[in-house]
């Protein structure tokens, strides 16, 4: 099945499952979670409204669970890296063009805080907002905000999330933990069999195109899926 952009306008029920998760994010390349700038390019408006909600019993049925299998395919990026810190998902080919480009502008250069958070993470080989707040002994918030800083670095991806059991009789009610990791941890590692019928050819994070290369295949992509949009648009989600 091919992608197509039209189909995404009126249309909002290409993601069902997490195997259709998986397979759209696989044939978009790049993908926001959230409603954004670019009307229809979004996980959540590509969702059935009574899947969206989390107000059904079993909360394995919405894309707030079905992310669980994207991270954990093994080819699939995910993590606050698009429109200035929102949560979104990429193939490493696609992500491999954003972090080329984002990593040669200045502005995205880690400073000696951010700097101690990674190399405590790359000893560790992850890290979670417990960790980071202890090291830095600061709150939640802190906390949240600089891993998401290094998100947009592309330094930092979610490596892992895990559903919370709770209560006597083990309900799950949405809540996960989640570890973050390099990039380079998740896709220039030894691969693994990936999501079920999913079986794939591991791509490596290095490009040879200069960062301006890349940055004009990454809005090129994008204006293949949505041939109207605008470069302000454009710099507002990949910039």
């Amino acid at each position: 099945m091919s992608f197509d952009h039209k189909a995404v306008g009126p249309v909002k029920t290409r993601v069902t499952g997490p195997e259709a998760m998986v397979e759209t994010i696989m044939e978009m390349g790049l993908v926001p979670f959230f409603e954004n700038v670019i009307p229809g390019y979004s996980i959540e408006e590509m969702t059935p409204k009574e899947n969206w909600f989390d107000t059904q019993e079993d909360l394995t049925y919405t894309p707030w669970d079905w992310k669980i299998a994207c991270v954990q395919s093994g080819e699939i990026a995910y993590g606050k890296f698009l429109l200035g810190g929102k949560a979104a998902f990429a193939t490493v080919k696609w992500y491999a063009h954003l972090r080329n480009w984002r990593q040669a502008q200045a502005k995205y250069k880690p400073d000696a805080t951010q700097r101690k958070v990674l190399d405590a993470m790359q000893e560790q080989g992850s890290i979670g907002i417990k960790d980071v707040r202890k090291l830095l002994d600061v709150k939640k918030g802190a906390a949240d905000a600089l891993m998401t800083k290094l998100q947009m670095q592309c330094r930092v991806l979610t490596g892992d999330i895990i559903r919370v059991y709770r209560g006597p009789d083990l309900h799950y009610n949405g809540w996960q933990t989640s570890s973050f990791c390099s990039p380079e941890a998740l896709f220039d590692t030894a691969p693994f069999p990936g999501f079920a019928g999913f079986p794939f050819e591991q791509e490596s994070l290095e490009v040879t195109e200069s960062p301006q290369e890349s940055w004009d295949l990454l809005c090129g992509h994008v204006r293949s899926l949505f041939p109207d949009v605008t470069d302000k648009k454009l710099k507002q989600l990949l910039g």
